[in-house]
């Protein structure tokens, strides 16, 4: 009598096991994407890097993301997912391994590369996982489990990194996210069960590209694709680049205590994406909730340009940016929402490339920009220099804004009240 409840209980266990491992997975991408904010002034330090290298080496991660998304759509409907993802693990361990031994910047900027080409599944191919393993009406609460917890690897590219390359050093603690990252993908290898397919046939490269160029045309496709662009690329770059170093430089905060002020930053975009995901059925909206968070985020980045702030006040500061710019999910939701049922995934993956792109993008210039102003007499960055930075960010968001207010709003709740 006691069997079907064993068998049940049996069954969620496997689940959640083989939901810890598809979660750790992404949580080692969002790690290596963020991880150079806290190190970067040693990283310049030890191989005399420019600011110019140093926004590269950071970008360099999210160009090879974003490159490859479309194609690594067809591998993951051609091979399977769990294939698709192991393969590209082993170039994600490559990748950490050439940079904790990496002796330049172009090694550094080639290792970079290959972690962004080994992390581009690791948020896909769970996804389809979960859409083959479970039923339908469990997907959007597991898709929100995957990238609420995945977090945890933005959590540790702060304090406990820059803890870590306090007491061990930068490049052992890179060895030991390679060995993590091995033991994750032997998880996955025998936890998730053999790809069986998704039953449709496989789709050529022409109809795929097809496809994307009808997702092109879609109505309101560009002002919100210029909003991808051009949110995560400030949260980015201000948290996982140029955060660290400004608290640095114009702060003289040490590894640990820039370390500390990056992890409140990191924790309260974590909570306002949980915040923000329930404004939109609040207001019947997409575009509300972005439309404030933009702004707000916006205004923080103008009160860096003109008001000297002291280290109390960027230790304010940090956390309200994090829960500005974390409208993100609603972003995205907006974005799926402009496309019918059958290029839903196209529309979805040129969203994430614009997503990562704009990371790649506002990651490389800001770097120039610093440069322009030069360094200190004590070979320390400019303050101007980062004012410059934030300056930027702040008026390509504007910029974007500015196009985003024009796009439809096809919020279900609207349609509901109309009818």
């Amino acid at each position: 009598m006691n069997v079907a409840p064993k068998l049940g209980s049996t069954r969620s266990e496997a689940a959640l096991v083989l939901v810890a491992a598809l979660v750790s997975i992404y949580a080692i991408s969002q790690f290596l994407r963020n991880s150079i904010g806290v190190i970067a002034n040693d990283l310049a330090r030890e191989l005399d890097l420019t600011a110019t290298q140093t926004g590269l080496l950071s970008s360099a991660f999210f160009f090879a993301f974003a490159a490859v998304q479309i194609p690594i759509g067809i591998l993951i409907d051609r091979y399977g997912p769990k294939r698709t993802m192991l393969g590209t693990a082993v170039l994600t361990v490559l990748g950490t391994i050439l940079f904790a031994l990496a002796s330049s910047a172009s090694i550094l900027i080639a290792a970079r590369v290959l972690m962004g080409l080994g992390c581009s599944t690791f948020f896909m191919a769970p996804l389809v996982i979960y859409a083959r393993r479970f039923p339908p009406e469990r997907f959007a609460s597991l898709t929100s489990l995957q990238m609420g917890l995945a977090n945890i690897g933005t959590l540790a590219a702060t304090a406990p990194l820059a803890a870590s390359a306090a007491a061990f050093g930068w490049r052992a603690s890179f060895l030991a996210v390679a060995v993590l990252t091995i033991v994750i993908a032997f998880a996955i290898a025998f936890l998730v069960p053999r790809d069986s397919g998704s039953g449709k046939p496989k789709e050529t490269w022409a109809a795929t590209f097809q496809g994307v160029a009808e997702a092109l045309k879609v109505r309101s496709f560009w002002p919100v694709f210029f909003m991808h662009l051009t949110t995560y690329g400030c949260f980015a770059s201000v948290i996982g680049l140029w955060g660290g170093p400004w608290l640095s430089d114009v702060h003289g905060a040490d590894l640990g205590t820039r370390g500390r002020i990056l992890l409140l930053g990191a924790t309260a975009q974590i909570c306002g994406m949980l915040l923000w995901g329930a404004m939109d059925r609040f207001w019947l909206s997409y575009k509300k909730p972005v439309l404030i968070g933009s702004t707000a985020t916006i205004l923080l980045l103008v009160i860096l340009v003109t008001m000297p702030i002291d280290r109390t006040s960027a230790t304010v500061w940090f956390p309200l940016f994090g829960l500005s710019v974390a409208y993100t999910p609603i972003l995205t939701s907006h974005g799926k929402s402009l496309f019918p049922a059958a290029l839903t995934g196209r529309g979805i993956t040129l969203m994430n490339i614009g997503t990562m792109g704009g990371a790649f993008l506002s990651q490389s210039v800001t770097g120039m920009l610093i440069d322009l102003m030069g360094r200190s007499d004590q070979g320390l960055y400019r303050p101007e220099g980062y004012r410059l930075v934030f300056a930027a960010l702040a008026g390509w968001l504007l910029l974007s804004l500015a196009f985003y207010v024009r796009a439809i709003d096809p919020h279900p709740g609207r349609h509901a009240l109309k009818a």
